[in-house]
């Protein structure tokens, strides 16, 4: 395993959406173009399956210097309601543009820090988002909450709300690691966390753990693990750490790349976590996340139902999910676009009654295709075509040879008519992907654009 991680450790595209956005089209992109995607996508699909709602709330109290996301540091509470306001006239934007009540069956809270929010004003966002739009049976709704900050009080306003799962970001419980990513948590704030959220109902609790931290070891993961594991939570997300520090504004500060693990032992690290999530009854469900048998996404990928998008893996696909907030990204199955990055601009846009996006990329029908596939592999392991039929390119020939290698090193295994990806070969899904990326083939990047494979 260690010479495959050394031959395959390349920077690549975690794939949460194809094309990924480095190679988005924006100069033929308009927000007319967009807003079309929308009002078709949601007519197709709306009485179908509904749509997924993604909102951005970006404000944190202190920064973590492993985050890449985009976030504004602040102790003034103070902006939590203009900012609400302004997530809910974008919403009116987007609710002008149809002619029917959107059916909203999947929404999920992100951040920056959603339980920065006070409950009452959480309330008024969520009573706010479905003033116009139907809730479905039997939607998902879910937020991430941060372990010494989410009260007793959040959880039970947003329970009463609909909301049925919560992720808390744990990251590692070494004090040492802790101190250089700058989230020092105790376990018991963990532990509290958890155990409010069953009382109170809660269906599904998730932790999010990171490997290849600064300053982290083997040892460190394994105390994770063991911590976690003690705790039961229903999904675990165990992400490799995408060390970015070229993305403006992304706070990787504190220590430098010396701090790092190896790539060889970034990798055992994952995998002496992988061998002891699955001792303890865990499944892996696609790349970077486990889940316990019952759990919906483990029947979601028995079923061949798995989604995966911008907010991650789903149990449920929607073509339409709509992003609100800054920097949020927004698919409508035809098209991405993504909102403005300053909080400024953002309510500035709104003020004139302008959607606030700022670039994006409408999909022609290659992109379509490739996007099926990438898809495929990333939910399922596999993915399939019949010659001249749906998902056939002109190009699959050359992408079966350019994939040889990685067979002959026990990876996947080819077949005329598809590939399937070896239990080997799954840490190597990622670096599987990129031979169906034609976009990136056709424009390789002169520097550094996404973070490394393994």
């Amino acid at each position: 395993m260690s010479s495959l991680v050394q031959k395959y450790n390349v920077a690549g595209p975690r794939y949460t959406s194809y094309p990924t956005v480095p190679y988005w089209e924006e100069n033929s992109f308009t927000k007319s173009d967009w807003e079309s995607s929308v009002i078709k996508s949601i007519k197709e699909s709306n009485q179908k399956e509904g749509i997924s709602l993604y909102i951005h709330l970006p404000f944190c109290e202190a920064m973590c210097t492993f985050c890449g996301c985009n976030k504004r540091i602040t102790v003034n509470h103070n902006v939590e309601l203009p900012y609400i306001s302004n997530v809910l006239k974008e919403w009116s934007l987007y609710l002008a543009l149809l002619d029917e009540t959107p059916i909203i069956s999947e929404l999920h809270l992100g951040g920056g820090t959603p339980t920065f929010f006070s409950p009452e004003n959480l309330q008024i966002l969520i009573d706010g988002i479905f003033k116009n739009a139907h809730k479905a049976k039997n939607a998902a709704l879910s937020y991430e909450g941060h372990p010494n900050n989410t009260t007793k009080e959040h959880l039970k306003t947003l329970f009463e709300l609909g909301f049925n799962r919560v992720s808390y970001g744990v990251q590692d419980y070494n004090l040492e690691v802790q101190k250089a990513i700058h989230r020092v948590q105790p376990f018991e704030n963990v532990l509290n966390a958890t155990l409010n959220a069953r009382e109170i109902g809660y269906t599904s609790v998730g932790h999010d753990l990171i490997y290849g931290l600064p300053f982290q070891k083997k040892e460190h993961v394994i105390h994770t693990i063991k911590q976690t594991i003690a705790l039961k939570p229903d999904r675990i997300a165990f992400y490799s750490y995408a060390f970015v520090p070229w993305i403006k504004g992304n706070g990787q500060r504190g220590f430098s790349q010396d701090n790092l693990p190896s790539p060889d032992e970034k990798r055992a690290q994952y995998e002496i976590g992988k061998k002891m999530l699955e001792d303890a009854g865990y499944i892996e469900i696609g790349m970077d996340h486990f889940a316990l048998a019952s759990d919906e996404l483990n029947i979601a990928m028995e079923t061949k139902k798995l989604h995966r998008n911008f907010m991650g893996y789903s149990s449920s696909s929607t073509q339409a999910m709509i992003g609100l907030g800054v920097s949020s990204i927004s698919d409508s199955w035809y098209g991405f676009s993504q909102n403005v990055k300053s909080i400024t601009e953002y309510k500035k846009l709104l003020d004139q009654d302008q959607i606030p996006v700022y670039r994006g990329h409408l999909l022609n029908n290659e992109d379509l295709i490739i996007r099926k596939h990438i898809l495929n592999l990333m939910c399922h392991f596999e993915t399939q075509w019949e010659k001249n039929g749906e998902l056939y390119f002109k190009e699959i020939p050359d992408i079966l040879i350019s994939l040889k290698e990685m067979e002959e090193d026990g990876l996947l295994i080819l077949e005329s008519n598809g590939i399937s990806v070896t239990e080997k070969g799954r840490p190597f899904v990622r670096n599987i992907c990129m031979a169906f990326d034609l976009r990136l083939k056709r424009k390789k990047p002169n520097t550094q654009l996404f973070s490394m494979t393994i």
